[in-house]
């Protein structure tokens, strides 16, 4: 039976995203940061899975037998990597205009994608191996309760890897003066108020019965674009798993 808790999706949020859905996968189109981010994003997932995972890594199918969820999964850009890296993949939206646009691009990929518009409370589905949420706790109407979610899907001896940008001086001139101006972010994308930085965040995991094992920033080079970085100050990417001992 689904549970009762309550969503912490949105309604807001998801309406504004949903508006995104038909050109989510043009790279020049209204989700163009997101395909700059999902390079470096991927390349971190990559190295956390060799590392959690060791006995499977360096192969191109390093998640084959493994169950992941990507939470908050727009039309997809990162489902179907993971779908690609061998996992069955379940993936998360509130918006059903990007869900429909996802199924449908997965279908011309020939990929397999269990995609749902269902809140992660309510879904009832096990645990999974692997649990991703990229940019998104900071669009959740209860980050802490949306924690506690992403922390109850995942499998004993699970891999959890988030995203979210930090709540600094320069985030919000980044992503918000700069970005939502003339950098190709939707204006109303983000609320730098609703930004969590590390601290934060690492707190509501631990809460979650999870512990933290790396940090590590996203910063930009005008040379390459995104890179992995030791400066969390604008955004930074996670690995969680569940509390040892």
């Amino acid at each position: 039976m689904a549970s009762e808790a309550p969503s912490t999706i949105d309604p807001r949020e998801a309406a504004h995203f949903g508006t995104m859905a038909a050109d989510w996968w043009d790279p020049n189109g209204s989700s163009a940061m997101l395909h700059k981010l999902n390079p470096v994003r991927l390349h971190y997932i990559r190295a956390a899975i060799d590392r959690h995972w060791p006995q499977g890594s360096g192969g191109f199918r390093p998640l084959a037998g493994k169950r992941a969820i990507d939470v908050g999964c727009g039309a997809g850009l990162l489902a179907e990597p993971l779908a690609r890296l061998g996992a069955a993949v379940t993936a998360l939206d509130a918006a059903e205009e990007n869900i429909a646009v996802a199924r449908a691009h997965a279908h011309g990929q020939g990929l397999v994608i269990d995609y749902r518009a269902t809140p992660v409370e309510e879904l009832d589905a096990g645990g999974f191996d692997l649990v991703t949420s990229m940019e998104v706790i900071e669009h959740v109407a209860d980050p802490a309760a949306f924690a506690a979610a992403l922390a109850a899907k995942l499998a004993p001896g699970g891999l959890l890897v988030m995203s979210t940008p930090n709540r600094t001086p320069l985030s919000r001139l980044a992503m918000i003066t700069i970005g939502e101006s003339i950098g190709g972010i939707p204006r109303g994308t983000h609320d730098w108020h609703k930004f969590l930085n590390p601290q934060e965040l690492t707190k509501l995991l631990e809460d979650a019965g999870l512990e933290v094992t790396d940090t590590s920033g996203i910063s930009f080079d005008p040379r390459y674009g995104f890179t992995l970085s030791s400066s969390k100050a604008i955004n930074y990417l996670l690995t969680a798993r569940h509390r040892q001992g």
